[in-house]
Parts: C-alpha cells; structure tokens; sequence
C-alpha cells in the first residue's frame, strides 16, 4: 500500500485527550520509576466475536493513523492537565514533546478477522504505545462493528445497491465515521454530505415526506421536484395512497421516472404491486428503492421482492445489535530497556476467568485448503512455517512514527469483497453460529 492522492484532507485538531486520565497516570508512574522507556509491544484484539456473528471487519485503520499522527499535546491541553493536578511536572514535560516515533502492523483495513487475531500490533517504548490505547479501542471497535453489520447487510443484499442513511441516528461525528465503516463493508452510497466531503463516498437524496406535505397536492410536490433534479429523480410516493403516487408520478416524470421509493408498509406486498403498476405503466426500467427500518434479516427477507435498492439508517449506525466489538488493548511482550538489544519477554495476564490473554508478539496467517477457501486463521509467536509465510495477515502501517501505509477507501472496500469471498460459504449464514474459521495457535 502506497500514499495516494486520498482526496480532501480535513484538518483534524489534536487527539492527545481522546483518552482516559490513567494512561497518564501510569506514565508519570513509569517515569518516576525509570520503565517508561522499556520496548514494549501491544496487541489490539478481541477474545469474542458478538454473539451469533462469524466474522468479524477490520475498520477504522486509516482514521487510526489520522488519530496517531494527530497525537500532540498543546498548550491549551497542558494547561488543563496542570490545573487539574492530573500529572506532576515531569510527566506534563514528557507530554509536551510527546510523539509516537514506534512502529505498528495491522491487518489491512476490509479485512476479516477472528478471536485472537492480532488486529493491530503498536511498538514502541512503554510510555508511547500506552498513551494510543483508548484512542485506538474507540476507533477499531465502533468502526469495525459497523462494517460488520454493513457486511452482513450487504450479503443478504445479494448485490442489489445499499444506501447508508444513518445520520439523524447518531451522534453528528460518528455518524461520518459510521459512512465510512459502511461503504467498507460493502454499502454503496451514504446521505451524509460529510462522508462524501471526507471521504469522497458517492451521496444521494432527493426529498423526503415533508416536501409533499408542503404543496397543495402530491401532484404539485412531483411536479416541483421533477422540474428541479429531472426525470431521472427519485419519488416519494408513499405519503398518501400508494397506486395513486405511482400513477401521478408516471405522468409527470415519463417513463425516464428514475426511482420511486417506499418508506413504509408491508413492504414485501408493496413492492410487488409498485413493480406491476409501474411495468404497465411503461416504466419498466425505474427502479424500486425500499427504506424504513430495516437490517440484515429484513433485506434477506425482501430477496424474492422487486427492489433494486435498500437504504438502512439506526441498525447499520448501531451495529445491528452489537454496536462494539470489544476489542482489547494489551502489553503481549516488554524488554528490560530501551536497548533493541534486548530481549522480548513474553507478559500476559493471567485470570480465573475469560479474560486471560496469551503472550509475545504475534504474526498470523490464514491457511486455505487446496480450492483456496480460508479453512484457519493460525497464529504464531516463532518463526512462521513456510507453508504460511505467503499467508500472513499483518502490514506495515507505521515506521519509525511515520505513517506508510495510507490507500484509497476504495481499496480497503474491495479487500472487504474479496476477503469476505475468501471464506466459507457458511460465513454469510444469518443464522446464529461460531466463528467461521478456528483460531489456532502454533
């Protein structure tokens, strides 16, 4: 992956506080106590997946390099913490001059993952790897939950178009990050004009039901809206009486009318007899766009329905059900010092109960059977066994504090299509199941 021309750069102010006041805390204790500078290696990853999913997205990494390149502290910042009696004098001259000058690896941004894999890896010295763990967590498991919603939206959408319209749903910054996740996962267009100024995802919209309640008639509404944005729009036509807004909108659009959308009803029953009316009025090649309240399940459920395209808003922006993927931040391995020299040591907490962790910094590797379906993710601590070595999973994103690895949102989509294609055919199952893939350690 190569730095390309990604579009606009929207300035981004500083992240340093988009963190919780015990990471500094541990780094002014590790400063008094002369460790803060020990390489050290941490690993992002999950124990689970949600209940019920087989996969999991990898999403967020691009926004995650923006947040590590942004990592400064300011004046203004330095001053709050100085007031607040957060930190000691020291460690407020440690942030001062704090910048990440480590390395991390990580899965490629669309790719799948599983329990245990090794979704980003962040070296460095102690103190600066620890200060990127709550902005890295935020980042990875609300952006990954949605493209793994937007994933299994998209598979049961069996090709037909998907429009991200969540915006009114979230908060007004997530919701520009839940675009992003979406059209990774396999969505195709989004209503929120910050993505697409951002992001350069392609927007739609036209009109929604209060601009056919604003004029005297639904005739007067289709009539305004063709003469503006052209035959090729599309229609509301579920305000009033449905047969009646298919017909009015024939007539006045033609049969160049582009699309007429539902938004309520069965839609299932609707869509068929929209699709009727619509061929016998002669517009055969206007499209049915269906939205209201829909997820996965209800897009699978609409498979044998006339519809050419689903717009989806709460259940993507919310992860359908599971709006986190709980991904965890852990030390897997620390040296004695800040020498290279030194020896890795292997650390992992140790538990009584789900929450243990396995130590050393780790590669991973996805092992296909001989038609190239991805049969195990395996994951190591030594050398990685030459039937995997054209497998491993993990890329360089970050050296020596320099971001290297930044693409096009179009190519972390494919990957998603591509890897997502990778998989068994059980992995698109809607059904409650395990993982996919085993994960297994070697």
């Amino acid at each position: 992956m190569n730095s390309a021309d990604l579009g606009r750069r929207v300035g981004v102010p500083s992240t340093a506080l988009f963190t919780d006041q015990y990471e500094l805390t541990m780094v002014q204790a590790a400063l008094k106590a002369g460790t803060a500078d020990r390489r050290s290696v941490f690993e992002a990853f999950t124990r689970r997946l949600p209940e019920g999913r087989r996969y999991g997205v990898v999403a967020g990494t691009g926004r995650v390099l923006d947040a590590v390149e942004n990592f400064h502290f300011e004046d203004e910042m330095l001053g709050f913490l100085r007031d607040q009696d957060v930190v000691d004098g020291p460690t407020l001259d440690y942030l001062a001059d704090y910048r990440f000058s480590g390395d991390i690896w990580g899965y490629p941004e669309g790719e799948v993952y599983f329990p245990g894999s090794p979704v980003l890896r962040v070296e460095g010295s102690f103190a600066e790897c620890v200060l990127l763990e709550t902005v890295i967590l935020s980042i990875l498991n609300h952006d990954s939950a949605i493209a793994a919603a937007a994933s299994r939206m998209s598979a049961a959408a069996g090709g037909r178009g998907l429009i991200e319209m969540g915006a009114r749903r979230t908060h007004e910054l997530s919701a520009v990050a839940s675009s992003r996740a979406a059209y990774i996962g396999g969505f195709d267009t989004t209503s929120d004009l910050a993505a697409g100024f951002r992001y350069n995802i392609p927007t739609v919209g036209t009109s929604a039901h209060a601009f056919t309640l604003l004029h005297d008639s639904e005739r007067d509404a289709f009539r305004a809206q063709v003469d503006s944005l052209g035959r090729g729009t599309t229609l509301l036509v579920d305000t009033y009486d449905v047969t009646e807004a298919v017909r009015t909108a024939v007539e006045i659009a033609g049969p160049e009318l582009g699309a007429v959308r539902i938004d309520s009803g069965d839609l299932l029953l609707v869509a068929h007899r929209v699709r009727q009316q619509l061929d016998e009025l002669g517009a055969t090649e206007t499209r049915i766009v269906v939205t209201s309240d829909l997820d996965e399940y209800a897009i699978a459920s609409l498979a044998a329905a006339p519809v050419d395209a689903y717009g989806v808003g709460t259940q993507l922006v919310t992860g359908s059900g599971h709006p986190t993927c709980s991904m965890v931040y852990k030390l897997v391995a620390r040296a004695a010092s800040a020498d290279p020299a030194d020896e890795l040591r292997p650390v992992a907490k140790k538990s009584m109960g789900s929450k243990s962790s396995k130590g050393g910094r780790k590669w991973a590797a996805r092992r296909r059977d001989e038609e190239g379906v991805a049969e195990a993710e395996v994951i190591g601590t030594g050398p990685v066994p030459d039937e995997l070595a054209g497998q491993q999973l993990l890329v360089e994103l970050v050296k020596g504090g320099e971001v290297v690895a930044r693409e096009p949102l179009d190519e972390a989509r494919e990957r998603h299509i591509a890897a997502r294609a990778g998989l068994p055919m059980s992995a698109m199952q809607l059904s409650r199941g395990e993982p996919v893939l085993p994960t297994e350690y070697v």
